[in-house]
């Protein structure tokens, strides 16, 4: 089976796993990297929220590139380079870029309040310095940083040819279909698990998700159905999807993930604080919820 030539399907956003020392361990993203592609993936999202990126420092977020890409030959990889300021955003970039990336992608900067020049100015920046265009990662929630399409320079932004498209993790979904309206040679990545059917109905390209790292079964199984126009079949799946989804909300995303991969025989160590591991009784609670939900 050949790689992907672009964006597009069913994408694990790959966690980034610790040692016991709190180490960045590199092997075991290779081994999980291994077990998704041996499910069926094809490509992979890098350094990004599941990977816990701003938790880590620079170092760590290179490491973690450098690892990954091991696997530049055999599937289609795009790294998450965002970062407040763009001189370091292009650094990584450039690193991605020189390990034999495919993509990259970028949260726009945040905390400062920065409009909309100053965010067009950023993804030019970083697409220039790594000489590919750049993947929006369009999170409001996480960097209260919302794009607005009713702005001119974020209009031409999106139509701009440094834009390679958006990972639309924003459960409003309409913006999804605006903006292939606004620019439909744009790849749209739909970024929520939860909202992967109404992000196809609406003209996703696929899905970049943090729960496809154990689920990817489970959710390819809904993307092939709904391309198959089974949609009926589909809905059902991301039900029950979202009743997983729900269970792991509920004791700590990040957390939930990475002991669930642990109890399926992939470990990857606890998140970084000051995220906590999840109890024992919250892990018990998980496996009753995705022995009734789950398909493997």
């Amino acid at each position: 089976m050949s790689k992907p030539t672009k964006l597009t399907g069913v994408v694990p956003a790959s966690v980034t796993p610790f040692d016991a020392s709190g180490r960045v361990d590199g092997a075991a993203l290779l081994r999980l990297m291994r077990w998704n592609m041996g499910q069926g993936a094809e490509s992979f999202f890098i350094g990004g929220s599941s990977a816990e990126c701003f938790l880590l420092t620079h170092e760590e977020r290179v490491a973690a590139f450098e690892s990954a890409a091991e696997m530049k030959d055999a599937a289609f990889l795009t790294a998450h380079v965002g970062a407040i300021g763009t001189g370091e955003a292009i650094d990584f970039a450039r690193r991605a870029e020189a390990l034999g990336y495919d993509a990259i992608a970028a949260t726009p900067p945040f905390y400062y309040g920065f409009g909309s020049r100053e965010v067009y100015g950023y993804y030019a920046d970083i697409a220039q310095a790594a000489g590919m265009p750049v993947l929006i990662y369009n999170f409001p929630g996480n960097t209260n940083r919302p794009f607005d399409l009713s702005d001119p320079v974020t209009q031409a932004l999106f139509r701009s040819d440094f834009i390679l498209g958006v990972k639309h993790t924003n459960q409003v979904v309409y913006q999804l279909e605006r903006i292939k309206a606004l620019n439909d040679k744009l790849v749209v990545m739909n970024g929520f698990d939860e909202t992967m059917v109404a992000g196809l109905a609406l003209g996703a390209d696929g899905n970049i998700g943090s729960t496809f790292n154990f689920m990817f079964p489970h959710y390819n199984r809904i993307y092939s159905l709904f391309r198959a126009g089974d949609t009926d079949g589909a809905q059902a799946l991301q039900v029950k999807a979202n009743n997983i989804m729900a269970a792991l909300c509920g004791v700590g995303l990040i957390p939930a993930i990475k002991w669930v991969l642990a109890d399926m025989g992939m470990p990857v160590g606890d998140p970084r604080r000051p995220f906590r591991p999840i109890t024992p009784e919250q892990g018990a609670a998980l496996k009753a919820v995705l022995a009734e939900n789950l398909v493997e």
